[in-house]
């Protein structure tokens, strides 16, 4: 595995019939995520997955601002959350059951009766979300799940993730005139001879050479990925606002501080009454809140 090919999403598409194709392999993006909690491997591997395929669907959906994957279900594993912005940036993170170490557990026991919420929105306030059930097959049955009741586009997804990279590989079958059932078939069929291994160490070209080396597939210029979690001091400060001056004054009676921990990087917000103070008059954004 070459270092270029980390923190990039490849699209590629077979150019003489319609599939279209995406793969993405985060490394440095991975670990910054990692590092922000300590989680299992039970809910580790899940979170990478989720990461990589909210990267490939980001360059599939279109959308503005962000894109949103959430997964919540009721097993050990309540939920997912991997978010990809429109400038490449992702973050992540998930909440399960802590005292749960995952021996003995198979996939529909981690997730239990779940649900994908996939969320689109722009930066003038616009929403799209699509909901579909979990029925099996983890993040990646969800997703497929989700373009099959959604997009009612033949899609499939192969995703893997271990303590040093999280992987994504994508295939979509595009309408059309171009598009033949017989083609899409014999291109699944090569692809789903791919192992869990390769997907996690092979550089681009070599996994294309790997599936497809009889096929003609254009393989375009590769896109950036990274991390970076979206919360500020102004963020913060905006969400009191919200809250109301008179129910932060009461927060702050109660508990002589308001301390707001972001859940994506871990983050620490600290207002005092002079910090609260400030947010309620012109030019809040600017509040002195304290980064710890």
């Amino acid at each position: 595995m070459s270092d270029k090919d980390n923190d990039y999403l490849y699209r590629f598409v077979f150019e003489d019939f319609g599939v279209r194709g995406e793969f993405v392999r985060l490394a440095a993006s991975w670990q910054a995520v990692r590092e922000k909690h300590d989680y299992p491997r039970l809910v580790e591997q899940p979170l990478g997955e989720a990461l990589a395929a909210v990267s490939l669907l980001s360059a599939t959906i279109k959308f503005k601002d962000s894109l949103v994957m959430q997964i919540q279900g009721d097993g050990v594993l309540r939920s997912l959350v991997a978010q990809a912005a429109d400038q490449g940036t992702l973050r992540g993170m998930a909440s399960f059951e802590p005292q749960a170490d995952g021996t003995g557990l198979d996939g529909d026991r981690i997730l239990g009766h779940a649900r994908l919420v996939l969320t689109a929105e722009s930066p003038d306030g616009e929403r799209y979300q699509g909901i579909v059930p979990v029925e099996g097959g983890g993040v990646a049955g969800a997703v497929e799940h989700y373009f099959a009741q959604s997009e009612q586009l033949p899609t499939r997804l192969w995703l893997a993730a271990d303590s040093r990279v999280a992987c994504g590989l994508f295939l979509q079958r595009l309408p059309g005139e171009g598009s033949d059932d017989e083609d899409w078939q014999r291109v699944l069929m090569l692809a789903q001879t791919i192992r869990e291994d390769e997907l996690l160490s092979l550089d681009v070209e070599e996994l294309l050479h790997r599936l497809f080396h009889e096929e003609s597939v254009r393989l375009f210029e590769p896109e950036p990925m990274a991390f970076r979690c979206g919360c500020s001091r102004e963020r913060v400060g905006q969400a009191l606002v919200a809250i109301g001056e008179g129910e932060v004054a009461q927060i702050l009676d109660e508990m002589g501080s308001i301390e707001v921990n972001c859940e994506f990087c871990n983050a620490s917000y600290r207002f005092d009454a002079v910090d609260a103070a400030a947010l309620f008059v012109k030019g809040a954004g600017d509040a002195p809140g304290r980064v710890q």
